[in-house]
């Protein structure tokens, strides 16, 4: 447990120092004021927690402060800690009733999503499960080669087509070769895309589709990996593929690059979608499930 906190603490390194990081040593013994309010709410929206969900949790705040007659700062310090770890749900228990099991896993370009396939894999291989990748990003030939990299160390199969081939043909088949070896779980990777362009997002519709004809009722998961780095720009982005394909959990990747952590607040408030699991560094094993109160004390230390 002691290490899993230090990961947490050294991940959100960037996170805490900068406008987190300002929030922590602004309260003290002194009297609430109108300065105080001004000061926490720039500092705020400096974290990346974006306007809507700044003015909702002042306005939580000023309530508090009113009905429970808080006067010192070091009081709504402590108001303001619970205030964001309400907004936090703990991720769901994954129970994996179905086998196989077909994760799909969806992004924007270099968003992570072949690196964070090859944490997951691991992280399943952990717990027992067997599996097999599934390379339809057939459009990057990097993708396919990367993900064999890390298939081969990690000895999962990856099941691939040649390059420019048809994605849903090759989710089609890693499908089908998971249900006939009878393994636990396919991970399906897809090219990255901009939600902004309308045919690539279909084309994701489609390989959605085709994987739902390979194995009715799949894909029983769809997680987007979002790229820390980006912040509340990758909000829209979240949008689009929800919309696109019923995305069902949230991947932050990248979280140990980012000063923009608070942007998660965001996430849970404006798309109503779990925080699955949270990258914190480059290995394999620097993946962790989200833990919000890990993250929180990781963004709040002072």
């Amino acid at each position: 447990m002691a290490d899993l906190l230090a990961k947490w603490k050294s991940g959100l390194a960037k996170t805490s120092k900068t406008a987190f990081g300002r929030i922590a040593t602004l309260f003290g013994a002194t009297e609430i004021s109108n300065d105080t309010w001004d000061e926490l709410e720039a500092l705020l929206v400096q974290a990346d927690l974006g306007i809507e969900t700044t003015t909702d949790i002042l306005d939580s705040l000023r309530r508090l402060v009113r009905d429970g007659g808080l006067t010192r700062s070091d009081e709504l310090f402590s108001a303001l800690r619970s205030e964001l770890r309400s907004r936090l749900d703990n991720p769901p228990v994954l129970t994996w009733t179905n086998k196989p099991s077909i994760i799909m896993v969806v992004g924007v370009n270099g968003s992570g999503k072949t690196t964070t396939i090859a944490k997951l894999g691991q992280w399943f291989q952990a717990e027992g499960k067997t599996m097999l990748f599934g390379a339809a990003d057939t459009f990057r030939a990097a993708a396919v080669d990367q993900l064999q990299v890390w298939g081969e160390r990690l000895g999962v199969d990856v099941v691939s087509g040649v390059p420019a081939s048809d994605p849903g043909a090759v989710a089609f088949n890693a499908v089908q070769a998971g249900v006939a070896r009878g393994l636990d779980i396919i991970i399906v990777d897809t090219a990255g895309r901009l939600h902004t362009r309308f045919n690539l997002m279909e084309e994701l519709k489609k390989v959605n589709r085709v994987i739902g004809k390979a194995l009715p009722g799949a894909p029983h998961e769809v997680w987007l990996v979002l790229d820390s780095t980006t912040g509340q720009n990758a909000l829209q982005q979240a949008k689009a593929f929800r919309d696109a394909v019923g995305v069902t959990g949230v991947i932050l990747s990248k979280l140990d690059s980012s000063a923009r952590g608070g942007f998660a607040f965001a996430i849970q408030r404006e798309l109503k979608l779990p925080i699955l699991y949270a990258g914190l560094g480059e290995k394999p094993e620097d993946l962790a499930l989200f833990a919000p109160d890990a993250f929180l004390n990781g963004i709040l230390e002072k």
